[in-house]
């Protein structure tokens, strides 16, 4: 990616050294069984979110550290392991890497779908449920806030169940692509079933992938490719605008699970943060974020949202506003 709206030059991973080079796999890690209950400070800062937020509709902006408690392993968490996720540029221009890419993306699919929405998930559809919303961007591809209930979300990153083809643009859904990529690689699965770590984005620790054979177009035989934005790519320009205008109909926004290290997300908190609006980050660590925000917390994610669910104030009715008004 070169500037425009997507992840700037900066954002770039190294160079394609890294054994666990991809871009899609997922659920490794066992979910989360219940909440952790906050600690005295934890819940001191979320009352002070509370104050802060109370009386304004929301934009929420959520990352990767939103699913960690559904099994879906983040990029940057304490805990998360070293990647270099797959650019644009390798899988279009590399076959040996756009080979391995779906013969782990093959495996890794299989995960994702076993993910469940966790409590932080629920929590921000019961917000939009209660009126609390402008709406919701997520940087995640797994589809978790829409199982929870989410209506009115921009999936920025685009999402892991689809698959476009670059050449014809047509769309299919991954369950097709992957019925074929069965019939084209029979007993692939059942060999790679011991596959090792799987990523955030679907990519399954899987080394026997050069005899794989590559699903083509099913319309016209070009390349398919999932589809979300890969390292490389921008975010389609009118899916950004969207986004833009649901922070401006927000009086607030809050960020949850991010680190805001790709401009793709950061540039949301900076148009609050210009716009004078109140900006509260939620995440485990530091991020690019945090000399905009109004006020940062440290806590679990699915524990704050799960909090501020229950606390925040009901938006005043049009009728209560008219009436004061004209008290």
């Amino acid at each position: 990616m070169t500037g425009g709206p997507g992840r700037g030059p900066e954002d770039l991973p190294g160079p394609a050294t890294n054994p666990r080079l991809g871009l899609t796999g997922f659920v490794s890690a066992a979910p989360a069984e219940s909440l952790v209950p906050l600690a005295d400070d934890e819940r001191r800062l979320l009352d002070e979110a509370v104050a802060l937020l109370g009386g304004h509709r929301l934009a929420v902006l959520t990352g990767a550290g939103l699913s960690t408690d559904s099994g879906i392993p983040d990029y940057r968490g304490p805990e998360s392991v070293p990647r270099s996720p797959m650019t644009y540029q390798q899988f279009v221009g590399d076959e040996a890497l756009r080979r391995r890419y779906w013969a782990r993306n093959h495996v890794g699919w299989r995960h994702l779908r076993r993910a469940d929405p966790n409590a932080g998930h629920a929590a921000v559809a019961l917000l939009e449920q209660r009126g609390l919303l402008s709406g919701l961007i997520t940087q995640n591809v797994d589809r978790l806030h829409s199982s929870a209930g989410s209506v009115n979300v921009i999936d920025l990153h685009g999402t892991f169940d689809r698959v476009v083809c670059l050449q014809c643009a047509s769309t299919f859904p991954r369950s097709r692509i992957a019925e074929i990529l069965e019939d084209l690689n029979p007993g692939y699965l059942e060999r790679e079933s011991d596959a090792g770590d799987v990523a955030p984005d679907a990519d399954a620790d899987v080394d026997d992938t050069g005899d794989f054979v590559m699903a083509p177009c099913p319309v016209c035989g070009g390349m398919l490719k999932p589809d979300f934005v890969y390292f490389g790519e921008n975010v389609p320009k009118a899916r950004v605008a969207d986004a833009y205008a649901m922070v401006d109909a927000a009086g607030a926004l809050l960020v949850a699970g991010s680190s805001l290290t790709v401009m793709s997300g950061l540039r949301f908190v900076r148009h609050a943060f210009k716009a004078g609006k109140p900006v509260v980050i939620i995440n485990r660590g530091r991020t690019r974020g945090d000399e905009f925000a109004s006020l940062k917390i440290e806590a679990g994610v699915s524990e704050a949202l799960s909090y501020l669910a229950r606390q925040l104030p009901d938006l005043p009715s049009a009728e209560a506003i008219i009436r004061q008004g004209r008290e």
